[in-house]
């Protein structure tokens, strides 16, 4: 299931240049704009194998250290190692449908993608988005003063409880962690657009593959919308 919002909707120029803050609680930094557009991807609580997760928190780690123990900032070259090791050893797995891909099942999509347009135009603005079978990418601004850390718990927290209720399981669902990129200018903006959209037709084609064409039209059901209002706004 995707979503790209029509172009009288997207940002016309976009341009970060000050006012950035960088949020860490021991885990991936986060860079933070008042006005930020960013690219999040979060995904499934197994979708990674365990010895990868552990490799890929091992430098994590390492690379934040090293910072910290110089007491600095993250120089531009450690940004950088931190978004290609999710780019591209992470993503590589993440795309190869590693784990339990509940995302996969129509009803758990579904409502992950009600899920996600649930507060458009008024806590977020989307521009474009995909459920994948184990993983989720969106491109969104944070709006009226929320944070986009509020608005990802927000989003986890009540699929994850959703998702557990459709599927008659406990557990984690999701990993905690999730990764976010701040969208420096129009040509990134665009470039995360694209990324959106060719990830949603790669899923796409593998679902015709094996004859499960789903309907990507998202239709809202009141109930349960009204469910999720309450539990969000707590």
């Amino acid at each position: 299931m995707a979503f790209v919002a029509p172009a009288s909707r997207r940002p016309l120029c976009i341009r970060i240049a000050l006012m950035v803050t960088v949020r860490s609680r021991g885990r991936l930094p986060h860079w933070e704009h008042p006005e930020g557009i960013y690219f999040v991807t979060f995904r499934l609580a197994d979708s990674l194998p365990k010895e990868i997760g552990d490799a890929f928190e091992f430098e994590r780690r390492d690379i934040i250290a090293t910072a910290r123990a110089m007491q600095r900032d993250l120089s531009a070259t450690e940004r950088r190692r931190l978004a290609e090791l999710f780019s591209g050893r992470v993503e590589f797995y993440l795309d190869s449908g590693a784990g339990s891909c509940f995302l996969a099942k129509p009803a758990v999509a579904k409502m992950v993608s009600e899920t996600l347009r649930h507060f458009h135009d008024t806590r977020y603005r989307l521009f474009a988005w995909c459920v994948m079978p184990n993983h989720v990418h969106a491109v969104m601004q944070p709006l009226g003063g929320w944070k986009l850390s509020q608005i990802l718990h927000m989003w986890k927290s009540y699929s994850a409880k959703e998702a557990n209720r459709i599927l008659a399981r406990t557990g984690s669902f999701w990993q905690h962690e999730y990764y976010d990129h701040l969208i420096r200018d129009t040509r990134d903006f665009q470039r995360c657009v694209r990324y959106v959209v060719q990830k949603s037709r790669t899923r796409r084609l593998a679902e015709l593959a094996v004859g499960r064409r789903n309907d990507h039209g998202v239709k809202k059901e009141p109930a349960g919308r009204r469910r999720y209002e309450n539990r969000a706004s707590r």
